[in-house]
């Protein structure tokens, strides 16, 4: 299980299952970034990243990968689809795709 950091807009997020791979495209300056991660939201936190991952474009930023660049959603899921029940935990699946 691969671990890091990182920061959707202001956002520090906990990533467990963290991949970065790149496209397929045959010109080096067209590849694009995908990344894909899971990690946990607490009803607490639920407002907040609803309304951020609402926004479907982001500056995303990997400290441990010197990495920054702008991505929007690929794909997306989750195990509870309504947090407002105090202490509940659900966790989440995210893919963001580098965009030009």
């Amino acid at each position: 299980m691969t671990k890091t950091t990182l920061w959707i807009d202001d956002t520090e997020i906990h990533a467990s299952n963290f991949k970065e791979e790149t496209n397929d495209q045959s010109c080096p300056h067209q590849q694009k970034r995908k990344v894909s991660f899971d990690f946990k939201v607490t009803s607490e936190e639920y407002h907040h990243i609803a309304t951020l991952l609402y926004k479907m474009n982001f500056c995303i930023r990997i400290p441990t990968l010197e990495a920054k660049f702008n991505a929007s959603i690929s794909d997306y899921s989750t195990s509870i689809t309504d947090l407002y029940k105090p202490n509940q935990v659900a966790d989440y699946h995210l893919e963001l795709v580098e965009k030009d």
